[in-house]
């Protein structure tokens, strides 16, 4: 078997730790990990930085952080090593011999721990740079798109695991089957990695093989305009080394639209592999998968397509596909209140509200389905404020939320600031059943507890922090 060598990639010219075969060696044996492995992150309370720090923890670096609340990511780095301090971020907060910053696309310039890097010229890293530096170490496989990546990444994992090809795996979302983390730590040649589309974070990255799920009108506060969106895939997909493989959505308009041109290329001819709900395997794998709704047929089907580039047998592809259990916030189930069942849902764009309440009302086709919805930013809501009014038609009663505002990614001046409680008008004039306005999150347990019902099925749904009302409920 050929040797696999990790570098954590900070200065060239000092001792490094390495991993040798997939186990962690050392040049020399110190007791503490070299002086230049100090890395702190600005923002690290965030999924995809927390994964990362994670992935610097298990190769023996000193790892502090800074995020503005605690939560269970920062306290599970606490207990794996990491220095995490919790409030404003403050200059102080980095260390004197930290060598190399990290920070998160959404960290302000006017940040004072990016100031003060800056100030010391310590080596300073945006964060899809940094994991495009260790991606460059393995044979990677990158799963981008607007919607689906997450699961999409989970599934292709759960099956490369179960082949014996044991990836490390950088995702962003927690999987039960990796402790309830973002972060896996393989041994072998293989990364899997979630590919965020956000302000062309993907670019930084050069996959063997590249899985686009999907292409929609997304982070239009970044892209402004979809051509720019659909421009920043096509780079995406350039970025595929030569000889390498892309699994794209034959189902998907705008994939199709940036795939086929590339069908008769030199470069890509006979490495295209397309997947669609039309393919003869969407019926074993529809009978045979837990996870619900159609969308994740489609997102098992790139799985299963990843599979044959590896050369994974198809039934053995199919059976651990149809084991995976779902990852946190999609469509989990968080427990019961009143006989009602309460999950979690992590949509925050008109296209997965729809798909994730086609499959609740496929699920439970005889339940009263509701849907409590926190708005993921103020900007987002607003640039699609007419595919948001009619994405809750499946739903029986629907609750709107004032929007959950993301540090650093609200940079235009808001002009409506009761822009949830004009969605909830909007949806009232489509809507025959109930619809109703609770501007302060503080208050929604109060309102499910008194008009929970037995049977009723409540899906608590948004990217920010609603999913901590469902466990305090439960």
């Amino acid at each position: 078997m050929r040797k696999k060598r990790i570098f954590i990639p900070q200065l060239e010219n000092h001792r490094r730790t390495s991993v040798v075969g997939g186990c962690i060696r050392k040049k020399s044996s110190p007791k503490r990990p070299p002086e230049h492995s100090r890395i702190h992150f600005i923002g690290i309370g965030g999924i995809g930085m927390s994964a990362l720090a994670k992935f610097y923890l298990s190769q023996g670096a000193h790892v502090s952080g800074s995020d503005l609340e605690s939560s269970d990511i920062t306290e599970t780095l606490k207990k794996e090593g990491g220095r995490i301090y919790i409030g404003l971020h403050d200059a102080s907060h980095i260390g004197p011999r930290t060598s190399a910053v990290i920070y998160n696309a959404a960290i302000d310039a006017k940040n004072p721990e990016l100031i003060e890097a800056k100030k010391r010229k310590l080596r300073i890293v945006r964060y899809s740079k940094a994991v495009g530096e260790i991606s460059k170490k393995f044979t990677t496989i990158a799963i981008t798109g607007s919607h689906g990546k997450s699961t999409t990444t989970a599934l292709i994992a759960h099956m490369m695991i179960a082949a014996g090809l044991d990836p490390t795996v950088i995702i962003g979302t927690k999987i039960k089957e990796f402790g309830n983390s973002n972060f896996r730590m393989g041994n072998s040649r293989y990364l899997v990695l979630e590919a965020d589309d956000y302000a062309e974070s993907f670019l930084s990255y050069k996959p063997h093989i590249a899985v686009v799920t999907n292409i929609d009108k997304e982070h239009l506060d970044y892209y402004s305009t979809f051509a720019n969106i659909i421009r920043a895939f096509r780079r995406f997909i350039m970025n595929v080394k030569p000889g390498g493989f892309l699994v794209l959505n034959n189902d998907d308009a705008n994939v199709l639209k940036i795939g086929m041109p590339l069908m008769q290329s030199t470069r890509f001819r006979g490495r295209i592999k397309w997947y669609s709900l039309r393919n003869k395997e969407v019926e074993s794998i529809k009978h045979k998968l837990i996870i619900p709704g159609i969308h994740n047929v489609s997102n098992a089907l790139a799985a299963y397509r990843v599979g044959q580039i590896l050369g994974i047998p198809g039934e053995s592809a199919i059976k651990s596909i149809s084991e995976f259990e779902g990852a946190w916030r999609r469509f989990e189930y968080a427990g019961s209140l009143n006989g009602a069942k309460l999950f979690h849902d992590y949509a925050h764009h008109p296209t997965e509200i729809r798909a994730t309440l086609d499959a609740a009302k496929n699920c439970f086709p005889r339940a009263r389905l509701w849907c409590i919805f926190q708005p993921h930013q103020h900007e987002r809501l607003s640039l699609l404020f007419n595919e948001f009014t009619s994405a809750f038609d499946d739903a029986h009663s629907v609750v709107i939320l004032d929007p959950y505002e993301v540090a650093g990614r609200e940079k235009r001046i808001k002009t409506d600031s009761d822009i949830s409680f004009q969605l909830t008008l909007a949806i009232d004039k489509r809507m025959k059943n109930d619809v109703y306005y609770i501007p302060y999150a503080s208050e929604l347990a109060e309102f499910i507890k008194k008009y929970a019902l037995p049977d009723d099925v409540i899906i608590l749904m948004g990217a920010g922090n609603i999913w901590k009302i469902a466990d305090g409920l439960v």
